[in-house]
């Protein structure tokens, strides 16, 4: 019987492309925060391209930063597997929402001194989670 989450839920077969891409854009930009290690190298990364745009040096990592971090690429990494391997439209859904919330602490932490750099990241999110809620909210 289907649920109202199925009857709801986009049906073009390339809203699952969609929801693949996102888990590939996740898993290219997230992996490196899933350990210690490439964390550093992302973090140095990062700081030497907010350097090269003219934008303010990135704060040092603190082992509380990079114990967050790592948890966040981790299950991130997970995630993007499980879309990318055993995609569904749901997974569009949740995903979608989990974006419009880091979309909104990326803003947070904008309004708050976060490194300028992070518009960019913010403009992404607010697309890819745009991209994957708006099938579901069109009429039906």
């Amino acid at each position: 019987m289907p649920t109202v989450l199925d009857t709801a839920a986009p049906q073009r077969h390339s809203y699952l492309t969609v929801v693949r891409a996102s888990a590939v854009y996740d898993l290219v930009v997230t992996a490196g925060f899933a350990t210690p290690w490439t964390l550093a190298l992302v973090h140095a990364g990062l700081d030497g391209l907010s350097g090269a745009l003219g934008l303010a040096a990135f704060p040092a990592l603190d082992p509380m930063q990079v114990l967050y971090a790592n948890l966040m690429g981790s299950v991130v990494v997970v995630w993007s597997l499980l879309r990318l391997l055993r995609p569904q439209r749901v997974h569009g859904l949740f995903d979608g929402a989990a974006r419009v919330l880091f979309s909104l602490w990326m803003a947070y932490a904008l309004a708050h001194g976060g490194p300028d750099l992070l518009w960019g990241f913010l403009a992404v999110e607010a697309a890819w989670g745009a991209a994957q809620l708006a099938p579901w909210l069109r009429k039906r």
